[in-house]
């Protein structure tokens, strides 16, 4: 498995091999020891799937507070996305830096992202189908988020605003400015 880590601290992107032959191919998406090697420890409770019928559909910026933050290790199974996680451990030397990483399901990439980020994806095709990894149960009393088109963030989305699309939640969303983290950076 080949695995990108960013400036973000615990951030990281993860390519799994792909073994082909005549049948089709075979992936190794999880394991448990590769994890623990590259420093993911992360024990994943849940298992998450969307489905998102247009292009441009934005999900996030997500986040649940603690007691119950979750660490996420998202990956793409029909189309693509603009995967985006933004740090908001207070005291990190990335706080309120994101970045964001094409994820396909031809590719396999998949996406760590820790406990103490925000997360959210803009699908790049129709009929996009996401899975993820969760290392803590939803919790509704803890959902919380940042609204996709924070100015302070300025998150650079591969489409225009007046072509994306939302959930009535998502509108909601507050702002960066506004939010005093609960989240702390312990230098991993």
């Amino acid at each position: 498995m080949e695995i990108r880590n960013f400036d973000l601290p615990g951030l990281a992107l993860l390519r799994p091999r792909q073994f082909a032959d005549s049948r089709g191919s075979f992936t190794e998406t999880y394991n448990e020891k590769a994890f623990h090697a590259a420093g993911i420890t992360a024990r994943f409770v849940q298992d998450n799937q969307s489905f998102s019928a247009k292009r441009g559909t934005i999900r996030g910026l997500h986040f649940q507070l603690p007691p119950a933050a979750q660490a996420k290790l998202v990956r793409v199974l029909r189309g693509s996305v603009y995967d985006v996680a933004v740090d908001l451990r207070a005291g990190s030397p990335a706080y309120g830096r994101w970045v964001g990483e094409t994820l396909t399901a031809d590719g396999g990439e998949q996406l760590f992202v820790p406990r103490g980020f925000a997360h959210a994806f803009c699908t790049l095709e129709a009929s996009t189908v996401v899975a993820y990894k969760v290392d803590d149960f939803y919790a509704p009393a803890s959902d919380s988020g940042l609204t996709w088109n924070d100015p302070t963030l300025a998150i650079q989305w591969p489409v225009a605003a007046d072509e994306v699309v939302l959930s009535d939640k998502d509108l909601r969303l507050g702002r960066f400015a506004d939010f005093a983290s609960p989240f702390r950076y312990e230098g991993n």
